[in-house]
């Protein structure tokens, strides 16, 4: 099995951005973020293949055996982050809010992936060994669910895992031993979440802190309750 490397314990832009920048397989000459159908050679499609297979529902792994994630069922990665960010929508709010999410009393943690090989030829015949891989997702817990509330793809999460099942999906394991843990939601209490500043950019903080520390955004409702409640006084 394949377990991915990140360069230094800091949470990390985004899922997408910390793959691509400091993320990379071991031994590979080149990675991209997604899963990558290798019957498909035009680069530009291959680029906006990338972009949309970014992140495997868990849940439609073993499906159908016509699936390509099936076909990647053994292939099986570690994503190795400090933490992961998205969105929330807060209504009467003009800009989403970003929130850093990690796992209670871990530093670094393990996302489960599916990852693959595969070669290109560039237009002077050189041909290149590229890695690609996708992160597993299922639907959100109620934290998570309060947190990404927009989007098409809104109310789903990382598959997180406590470290027992991190160990179970490396392992030599048959697909009879997989449903317990696509399945495995974790408990509210062993994410920690908190709003950040700005993910975009790198603008001076108001209060001067590290850019993904905690931000305390003035009015900010609590989870579960994203309409902003005005004074009748």
């Amino acid at each position: 099995m394949t377990i991915w490397k990140t360069s230094r314990p800091l949470p990390l832009p985004n899922i997408r951005s910390c793959i691509r920048t400091r993320l990379k397989p071991v031994g590979t000459d080149r990675n991209g973020v997604g899963g990558l159908p290798t019957y498909i050679d035009d680069p530009k499609v291959q680029a906006d293949r990338l972009r949309n297979m970014i992140n495997v529902r868990s849940e439609r792994i073993l499906e159908g055996k016509k699936s390509y994630s099936y076909r990647l069922r053994k292939q099986r990665c570690f994503i190795r982050v400090s933490g992961t960010f998205e969105h929330r929508v807060v209504k009467g709010w003009k800009n989403k809010v970003p929130y850093f999410i990690g796992e209670a009393g871990r530093e670094l943690f393990y996302l489960p992936g599916l990852y693959q090989w595969h070669e290109t030829v560039d237009e002077d015949g050189v041909v290149e060994r590229v890695g690609s891989f996708g992160m597993l997702t299922r639907a959100a817990n109620e934290v998570m669910a309060n947190i990404y509330n927009d989007g098409p793809n809104k109310h789903r999460m990382p598959l997180f895992l406590p470290e027992f099942l991190e160990r179970q999906w490396i392992e030599d394991i048959q697909e009879d031993d997989m449903p317990p843990i696509f399945l495995f939601e974790m408990p509210n209490d062993k994410l920690k979440q908190y709003p950040v500043y700005t993910l975009r950019g790198y603008p001076n903080r108001p209060d001067g802190k590290h850019r993904y520390a905690q931000f305390d955004w003035e009015g900010l409702p609590p989870l579960g309750s994203d309409t902003v409640q005005t004074s009748l006084f």
